[in-house]
């Protein structure tokens, strides 16, 4: 059993004046865990045993089956174009360089798609994959490799065409700031089951650009603070801050965070404010996080197969490889949420070679991810997520006026694809269908709401139910949106 920070030996206590100024009654009914510690209560929860889920870290009761304990979000920031990745549109060789046809633009409103954009068909090469016969792209071969562990999703539509909104759309459920995200609502909803790691980690890749909706797509908005999205560095010191200062011994922190801990007990009792409780579970995440932070990023233990598999003995995947890996270790020790941020995919022009880098990147360690996930059993209760905001448009880019061979595309709102593993998903599928121009949904269109729908489904919640209220009103990650997606669970 780990060492609670607040009851340990090696802390030294307060002066008893603290703990006699303390109402016992209203200590043991204001308190989530009484007399104990955050520690105690965050074992009582994760084990089931406790009556009292007040706990800032204590899970809410599943309302149904539960098939995923863990989630791995690969999101692709910039929008990767899923007409030369996972959709293919033969019949656009036809129209290649030609205007579109009118029925494709009827009654369309839309400032970033231009009716004058000639069609752009695809120079990449698809072919068949696995026994499901999914196409991929020339690419995307390894994560064609794992096409049998996939649900493809191609019929996938947002709001918004630009990339903050949109972001916020895929992470939060709407585009407004202040909104928790869905790796916060998931570790709110099924509580921490690490002892010395958060809840939710964000894992930010070399990619040479930031994400445009930056910190507020990890944002715990109006749910407690321990539920924001932790960013842990692959190098280094994990978090940034987290060490203490040097010639401070762990007898001397041990003392500060008991003195600390007791006067937060002391305000906890007397204004029940959540976000005491909150708090002082975050300083103790921090000190047990201190002796876990680089046991997880020490690798020497991981077979060179493994290192092979994820791309670490080779310069181009190496970065995101390790992202993808120490996911993997997250989710062993307990993590909830991990999301893996690869922000590069904005393709205006270019893009052909700039979308060959980025796969060259994150296609061999994401298919990595998803074979060493199955090979250790922990697919089967892990939802892994590939895509990003939107999509890419069928035409080319008309406001740069590309020379031929360095066409891009805009953004797409209207239909895209996505990549679905794992936890209750059923894999080697597709879902959906778009019409021969890759523009519009032709079968089963899947709003991003739906997408969380069905991911909280697998994770044993309602998104209906599971709600929390603020300001008045019961809010949830879906707005008022939002159905499972029956045909993706297994």
């Amino acid at each position: 059993m780990p060492v609670d920070v607040f009851d340990s030996p090696h802390m030294p206590h307060m002066p008893d004046l603290l703990s006699r100024s303390l109402d016992r009654r209203l200590f043991l009914q204001q308190t989530a865990c009484g007399l104990g510690t955050v520690a105690l209560g965050n074992l009582i929860s994760r084990d089931g045993l406790g009556a009292d889920r007040t706990h800032p870290l204590a899970g809410r009761a599943p309302h149904h089956a539960v098939r995923a304990r863990n989630v791995i979000f690969i999101f692709m920031a910039g929008a990767p174009s899923q007409l030369d990745l996972f959709d293919p549109k033969p019949e656009m060789q036809k129209l290649n360089g030609q205007a579109v046809p009118e029925s494709f633009l009827d009654g369309l409103e839309d400032p970033l798609i231009k009716g004058s954009a000639q069609v752009y068909a695809s120079p990449r090469t698809f072919r068949h994959y696995g026994e499901s016969g999914t196409e991929y792209s020339d690419y995307v071969t390894h994560l064609g490799g794992v096409a049998d562990h996939a649900c493809m999703v191609r019929s996938v539509y947002t709001d918004v065409a630009n990339h903050h909104p949109a972001q916020l759309i895929m992470n939060c459920g709407t585009n407004q700031w202040g909104h928790p995200s869905l790796g916060s609502w998931v570790s709110w909803g099924l509580g921490n089951a690490a002892d010395n790691m958060p809840g939710f980690v964000v894992l930010l890749s070399n990619s040479g650009h930031g994400v445009d909706g930056g910190s507020s797509l990890w944002s715990n908005g109006f749910l407690p603070s321990i539920y924001r999205g932790t960013t842990f560095r692959s190098s280094g010191d994990p978090i940034l801050h987290l060490n203490s200062p040097e010639g401070m011994t762990r007898g001397v922190q041990a003392g500060r965070l008991a003195a600390v801990a007791d006067l937060n007990r002391l305000r906890l009792a007397r204004t029940g404010d959540r976000e005491i409780a909150a708090r002082m579970a975050n300083y103790e995440l921090a000190y047990r996080m201190q002796s876990a932070g680089p046991e997880l990023l020490d690798f020497s233990g991981e077979s060179q197969a493994t290192h092979r598999l994820y791309g670490l003995d080779t310069e181009k995947t190496r970065w995101f490889g390790t992202n993808c890996l120490l996911a993997r270790r997250m989710v062993e020790r307990g993590v909830r949420f991990v999301q893996l941020y690869h922000s590069t995919w904005d393709d205006h022009s270019n893009l052909n070679a700039n979308l060959k880098t980025n796969c060259d990147m994150t296609d061999l360690p994401a298919a990595g991810l998803i074979t060493d996930l199955a090979q250790r059993g922990l697919l089967e209760d892990t939802l892994v997520v590939w895509g990003g905001e939107f999509g890419r448009t069928p035409m080319h880019e008309v406001r740069r006026s590309p020379a031929r061979g360095s066409e891009g595309r805009d953004h797409h709102r209207f239909a895209f694809s996505m990549l679905f593993y794992g936890g209750g998903i059923r894999g080697g599928t597709v879902i959906g269908k778009t019409d021969e121009l890759g523009y519009h949904p032709a079968e089963d269109p899947v709003h991003a709401h739906d997408l969380q729908a069905t991911m909280l489904h697998c994770l044993g919640f309602d998104h209906e139910l599971l709600t929390y209220r603020h300001q008045g009103r019961d809010f949830r990650l879906t707005d008022v949106g939002g159905t499972v997606v029956e045909k993706m669970l297994a």
